[in-house]
């Protein structure tokens, strides 16, 4: 019988158990019985395809996941006993031990070798589940540079080309979507299911869709780096192709909102990438920011760089200034003149280091680089979560308005400029 246990079973489930309180079994026992209902199995178990619709995952993955809940089986059926195992291990479990089920999960073959092709399946997967009927839509080429620049993040150390288990920890640092995606798999299907989440892109209904950098797999891949309040929505505040190539009008843009921002750059080689910005643009005459901030690359590899605390050069706003040692400009990381990211105030030239302050490469094929479009979205949060322009004395305005107002503005923000 499919609800047939071994001993060792039973002891496994009977240690599970403990991972829960006595709500969560009632709970978890419910909607056990639901599904074993709609599978038709006189209570006895809840069949791989009424699994995979309730969890909505879909593809190879979802086939493989039920293999492993079901301890890989065979029989088609996932007994109570199956379901608090496997989440107390994945969801309860210690780091070891869910480490070891999501590289197992990630096997999607079943071979033992994780290898390109068991990757290739697992972002099939992804775009499967959570991308939204016009992405799927896009044409083969499309769909497959989308799967590539994932991909190109990974490393295979072992022989023939697979996986170890660091490399695969190592991808998941570089892609924290897919991390986050992997490990909610039988989280209860809600809205805001970490890994299933992909940003809402507000923008003018006169603006073509196509000519935006940011699409929904790359805000899916930035939104994972964010909470989910801050990957709920996010405000198109300045388009080069739009309102112009002009370090002034973007600042009068992204202004307009206090909230995080994220800037994103593709440049003449074609390479994309840019820089989430914790704090608001402002001038400033040294470093400042917080440890939230992240740069980032879109293609040909997607990869966050988060910072490593070597030192606190983290965001770089410069307008106005006069010395040849405060560059005007907008950046992330490094130090003045070898920033991790940078765009000169001239908004035609900029530069991209390898930099101690996010371990982060050169994100370009070049170091020294010429953009083609730049865009910049604000983070949507709801009114009052980050706003605090109602305090006394605060000004408002632009940074340019600001600027004019308050000559008083060259302040430093004690944090000490480190180099690399």
């Amino acid at each position: 019988m499919g609800n047939a246990q071994s001993p060792a079973t039973d002891q496994r489930f009977i240690a599970a158990s403990r991972a829960f309180s006595k709500e969560d079994l009632e709970d978890l026992r419910s909607l056990f019985a639901s599904l074993a209902v709609q599978s038709q199995s006189d209570g006895k178990f809840i069949s791989q395809s009424v699994f995979q619709v309730y969890y909505g995952v879909q593809g190879a993955l979802a086939a493989r996941l039920f293999q492993l809940v079901s301890q890989e089986r065979k029989d088609g059926m996932l007994t109570f006993e199956d379901l608090i195992i496997s989440k107390a291990t994945y969801e309860r479990g210690t780091r070891d031990e869910v480490d070891e089920f999501i590289f197992k999960l990630c096997d999607v073959n079943g071979d033992g070798a994780l290898g390109r092709d068991d990757l290739e399946s697992i972002l099939k997967s992804i775009e499967q589940t959570i991308f939204t009927e016009e992405a799927k839509g896009s044409n083969s080429a499309t769909q497959n540079q989308r799967m590539e620049v994932f991909l190109n993040s990974a490393t295979f150390s072992n022989s023939k080309e697979c996986m170890s288990q660091k490399d695969l920890s190592t991808w998941c640092c570089l892609v924290p979507s897919v991390r986050k995606f992997l490990g909610s798999l039988l989280m209860p299907p809600d809205p805001g299911r970490p890994g299933f989440q992909v940003p809402k892109l507000d923008y003018p209904p006169d603006v073509d869709s196509h000519v935006l950098i940011l699409k929904e797999e790359f805000a899916w891949h930035i939104g994972g780096a964010l909470t989910q309040q801050e990957a709920e929505s996010w405000k198109l505040l300045y388009h080069s192709s739009i309102h112009g190539l002009s370090f002034n009008t973007f600042l009068g843009k992204i202004s307009t909102g206090e909230g995080p921002t994220i800037l994103v750059i593709r440049d003449k080689e074609g390479y994309i990438y840019g820089g989430y910005a914790s704090q608001p643009w402002e001038r400033h005459s040294d470093f400042y920011g917080d440890m939230k901030s992240f740069l980032f690359q879109l293609t040909p590899k997607a990869s966050i760089f988060r910072p490593t605390g070597a030192n606190t050069s983290i965001q770089w706003c410069g307008v106005g200034f006069s010395s040849d040692s405060i560059p005007n400009g907008v950046g992330f990381g490094g130090k003045p003149h070898h920033f991790g990211l940078y765009l000169s105030a001239n908004f035609d030239g900029g530069h991209t280091f390898s930099c101690t302050t996010f371990n982060s490469p050169s994100l370009s094929k070049l170091n020294y680089i010429t953009p083609d479009v730049i865009e910049c979205w604000g983070i949507q949060l709801e009114t009052g979560a980050q706003n605090e322009d109602n305090r006394p004395g605060v000004v408002k305005g632009t940074v340019l308005e600001r600027f004019k107002e308050d000559r008083n503005m060259l302040k430093l923000v004690g944090l000490a400029s480190s180099s690399d």
